[in-house]
């Protein structure tokens, strides 16, 4: 098949294409530094010319409240005009799990903008929902920092490696559209707190993890676990197995 995919050259997309063209697909990455731009429209019409499948995996270069509304609302209503003129035959997105229950927080309520758009389309789709990634970790550490100590909440998540994102997002467009959503997570639950400790003392961070309550996560208060529900597709890779080779 020729699957299409929109932010194709990220993390988990440049995964993706790589996984999908090693099953015998013809994998197309497409993004902005490839000649497609979802916000413009260029290059789209032409790169989904035959295509059976599109997969969106992009993200938004800003995660400003507006910015990034302004981005899942434009890119995805563009994508869908025309992956709908090009008779594209499955829509597949990337989302995050819990993503409607922090609303304070621009960027998920954004999220579930754009699954609302696919979901009221026209368009056979499948949307997959992860938890976070273990590759994020460095980044919330950074963004959590306040003089020298890491300030995060005992929020329970359930992490997985980006590899394992793009498994089940491979497997899910090379499938029939389910017009649904399914979720996947990794094996283990950690507190959040817990979570960036560890990585900060495998890697030898020299700051300090203070649990605070109070601390924002995505602009938000995570009062509520970020954890998938029962029937969650559970990935293999550990933290530990994923730290000793990262």
């Amino acid at each position: 098949m020729k699957i299409v995919v929109i932010g194709g050259t990220g993390l988990i997309g440049s995964k993706l294409v790589a996984r999908l063209s090693e099953h015998g697909h013809q994998a197309v990455a497409a993004a902005p530094n490839t000649g497609v731009n979802t916000l413009t429209g260029e290059g789209v019409k032409e790169v989904l010319q035959d295509a059976n499948v599109v997969v969106d995996v992009s993200n938004s270069p800003s995660f400003a409240d507006n910015d990034v509304m302004e981005f899942f609302r434009t890119s995805t209503t563009n994508l869908l005009e025309a992956a709908g003129t090009a008779d594209v035959g499955h829509y597949v997105a990337l989302s995050v799990v819990g993503s409607e229950r922090l609303p304070e927080s621009g960027y998920l309520r954004a999220k579930v903008a754009q699954e609302e758009l696919i979901k009221g389309s026209a368009l056979p789709y499948s949307i997959v929902r992860a938890t976070q990634f273990f590759e994020f970790a460095g980044g919330i550490a950074d963004s959590s920092t306040v003089d020298g100590e890491v300030r995060l909440s005992g929020a329970s998540m359930q992490p997985l490696a980006a590899d394992d994102v793009a498994a089940a997002v491979g497997r899910m467009a090379a499938g029939a559209p389910m017009n649904g959503t399914i979720e996947v997570a990794g094996p283990e639950v950690f507190g959040l707190d817990q979570w960036i400790g560890t990585v900060l003392t495998v890697r030898s961070d020299p700051r300090t993890v203070v649990t605070d309550p109070q601390a924002r996560y995505f602009g938000a208060l995570p009062k509520l676990e970020l954890l998938p529900g029962r029937d969650a597709q559970l990935a293999q890779t550990r933290l530990s197995e994923w730290l000793a080779s990262n």
